[in-house]
């Protein structure tokens, strides 16, 4: 599952938005769409907050 992947379901578990993830993670909504999009990847700061919202949530690799 790639990370554009992992972050739409994540969302759709916890039922937020963009905005409210991007909110969260202290990024900008652009930057969570463009994840979603598949253009850009997370950081690796952001990905260790991500990973653990994924294990939370058991969204898996």
């Amino acid at each position: 599952m790639t990370y554009s992947e992992k972050i739409k379901k994540l969302r759709k578990v916890l039922l937020i938005t963009q905005q409210e993830l991007a909110d969260f993670l202290g990024v900008s909504v652009v930057t969570v769409n463009r994840w979603e999009n598949g253009k850009y990847e997370p950081t690796m700061k952001e990905k260790r907050k991500l990973a653990r919202l994924f294990k939370e949530n058991g969204i898996g690799e």
